[in-house]
């Protein structure tokens, strides 16, 4: 892992996310981490707020690069690290400043924050953060507000077991556990409307095969439940999760992640961080 992404917003929830981007750094030994914020210009839309656009461009650059500076010089007297660290700051929307600079600094992975506390704040930034997830190609991981970095030894991947050669992106998930050095648990969860497919025993000895080829042994576990989101955390709670790896899928048991907003769900609702990996 070489370059470890971390878009800010200079909030507490952000600050707590970049303080477990730089402790997952060191723990994975990567080779740097890029913060990253993003400026647009406010819009007005109420002629009787004028005020709005009394701040030029220039004006709103300065701003925005004295709060990621002194986001960064912050955190590095909260935290000393031995990872090199870089800032950038851009004008352009969050979504697409982060396709960009993806591909311009080469990150391999993306870590976030989320906030709670309120319908108003799931909503708006939920929304940001899984867009990001949604449209950015390297594995996002999202920090919940209240997490706090443990070293990541437990990795639970939630798996339907349909079409798992085609749609289970072994590669991001085996170099986590290289790197990591941790135990894979792979969990499916069903219910009437999502029943385990009939031939999950094939599914799950393709899967085994895949990992074995990487030189890792997996753990599987089975859990009948209605309630998706209910059942994942209740499982990571049990053994101690420290990340939960999630694979939206077009068709199936994914069906929908993230219209039905399983992902923002997951990561307002539980203490452990949640990646997204795509097939």
């Amino acid at each position: 892992m070489q370059t470890i992404l971390v878009p800010t917003d200079f909030s507490s929830t952000a600050k707590n996310a970049a303080l477990y981007a730089l402790q997952f750094a060191e723990a994975v030994k990567a080779a740097r981490v890029v913060f990253y914020h993003t400026y647009e210009l406010p819009v007005s839309v109420d002629p009787m707020m004028p005020t709005l656009q009394m701040f030029s461009l220039e004006d709103i650059r300065k701003v925005s690069q004295t709060g990621l500076d002194n986001f960064v010089t912050n955190l590095k007297e909260t935290y000393s690290t031995s990872v090199p660290v870089s800032a950038v700051c851009e004008f352009n929307s969050l979504t697409e400043g982060i396709q960009e600079i993806v591909e311009k600094e080469k990150a391999d992975l993306i870590i976030m924050g989320i906030t709670g506390g309120g319908k108003i704040d799931e909503v708006l930034i939920g929304s940001n953060t899984t867009s990001v997830a949604k449209h950015t190609n390297v594995p996002v991981i999202i920090v919940p507000a209240e997490c706090h970095y443990a070293p990541v030894e437990e990795i639970m991947l939630a798996c339907d077991f349909k079409q798992v050669v085609e749609t289970t992106p072994v590669k991001p998930i085996a170099d986590l556990l290289d790197a990591t050095k941790a135990k894979l648990f792979v969990l499916n969860v069903s219910s009437d409307k999502d029943p385990l497919p009939e031939d999950a025993n094939y599914e799950g000895l393709m899967l085994d095969t895949l990992f074995q080829a990487k030189g890792h042994k997996p753990e599987y576990h089975f859990l009948e439940a209605e309630d998706f989101t209910e059942a994942i955390n209740y499982f990571a709670m049990e053994n101690e999760i420290d990340l939960i790896v999630a694979i939206p899928k077009k068709h199936g048991w994914f069906d929908g992640l993230f219209r039905r907003n399983h992902t923002k769900m997951l990561a307002f609702h539980s203490h452990v961080p949640l990646m997204i990996v795509h097939d």
